[in-house]
């Protein structure tokens, strides 16, 4: 079984930069779609981006384009979200998921393999 472990969060100044990083064991890593969620306090969890399992497509959701890149490493079992441009409402706890299907989705129900979260904090 896959586990992941994000790293990378922390706080930042609006307008400032962070790269977080989901660390994969196992040897199956690149037969998962990954991807990035976050939740913000009081809030449902959100999809961020995704990335297939080759790394080449990625789709994000409409409020991070331009600002957010996710790339993946199969050779390290590594994943990341670069974050550029950052600002207050960017403030959420972070995820790393990881789904088997074959059928690319942003709705968090598709995604079984997650981690812990990494806090974000975007002050203005």
């Amino acid at each position: 079984q896959v586990q992941l472990v994000e790293s990378g969060g922390g706080l930042v100044q609006a307008g400032g930069s962070l790269r977080l990083s989901c660390a994969a064991s196992g040897r199956t890593f690149s037969s998962f779609r990954m991807a990035w969620f976050r939740q913000a306090p009081g809030k449902e969890r959100e999809f961020v981006a995704y990335i297939t399992r080759n790394g080449g497509l990625t789709y994000y959701t409409d409020s991070v384009k331009g600002r957010f890149t996710i790339s993946r490493d199969n050779g390290k079992n590594m994943a990341y979200l670069q974050m550029n441009s950052l600002g207050p409402e960017d403030t959420a706890v972070y995820y790393c998921a990881g789904s088997s299907t074959y059928v690319s989705g942003t709705s968090r129900h598709m995604y079984e393999l997650w981690g812990q979260g990494t806090q974000v904090t975007v002050s203005s």
